[in-house]
């Protein structure tokens, strides 16, 4: 059992050290507690830049409204409306102010007393992929792409 607890161990850091994608949590109120590397990468902001932030940070602002009402909703309920299996697909910003598409699934962080502490994400930008799907459903539809 402790090769297995040690091993889990490896790789819960090896995982939350990748540059590959974004992991970030935030707490309740939504400021920002944890940013990998993956989401430096991904975002542009440091991790000394985003620690302490709201997830206003990579949210595009027309889409705030949107998000809040729906993270005050999982906060209090502790459900999300979306199943554990699936991917949600949103806009999200850049520190240089670039919109990008991004592909994520969360996680609901409980304490100890099972109230909600607030959520983590893994993130990964698939703004090519989307980028590349748009074009050609243009090309399809007989419209030149947006």
């Amino acid at each position: 059992m402790t090769q297995y607890v040690d091993f889990a161990d490896r790789l819960a850091r090896a995982l939350l050290e990748t540059h590959a994608d974004a992991i970030l949590a935030a707490d309740p109120s939504g400021i920002i507690r944890f940013w990998n590397p993956g989401a430096a990468r991904i975002f542009g902001f440091t991790e000394d830049q985003a620690l302490g932030r709201s997830l206003d940070l990579i949210i595009p602002e027309k889409l705030r409204a949107r998000h809040w009402k729906g993270w005050n909703r999982v906060i209090q309920t502790g459900k999300s409306r979306y199943a554990a299996d699936q991917v949600l697909a949103v806009p999200a910003m850049t520190s240089n102010g670039r919109r990008i598409s991004v592909e994520f699934t969360i996680m609901m962080l409980h304490g100890q007393d099972g109230g909600v502490e607030g959520i983590g994400a893994i993130l990964r930008d698939v703004t090519v992929r989307f980028n590349e799907l748009r074009e050609l459903r243009a090309k399809i539809a007989g419209a030149p792409p947006a």
